[in-house]
């Protein structure tokens, strides 16, 4: 009579946002080349890929790296 459900389905998905380039510069107080070469040196997160050229951050990645720098 009911529908199975899918245990794995009803579980709580991580909820994040994602976050353009003038956003994670404003939260973290660096410039556009800084934070694309700390990328390169791995010292930032990387962004994800939207299409195209367009990328944006996880928000929860960026909040993340804040708080490590602030001990």
């Amino acid at each position: 009579m009911g529908e199975e459900i899918d245990k794995g389905a009803t579980e709580a998905r991580r909820v994040t946002r994602l976050i353009r380039l003038p956003e994670v510069q404003h939260r973290v107080g660096l410039g556009r080349s800084t934070i694309y070469r700390w990328m390169a040196e791995g010292k930032f997160p990387r962004p994800v890929q939207l299409g195209g050229y367009a990328v944006a951050w996880a928000e929860h990645e960026i909040e993340n790296w804040i708080d490590d720098r602030l001990g």
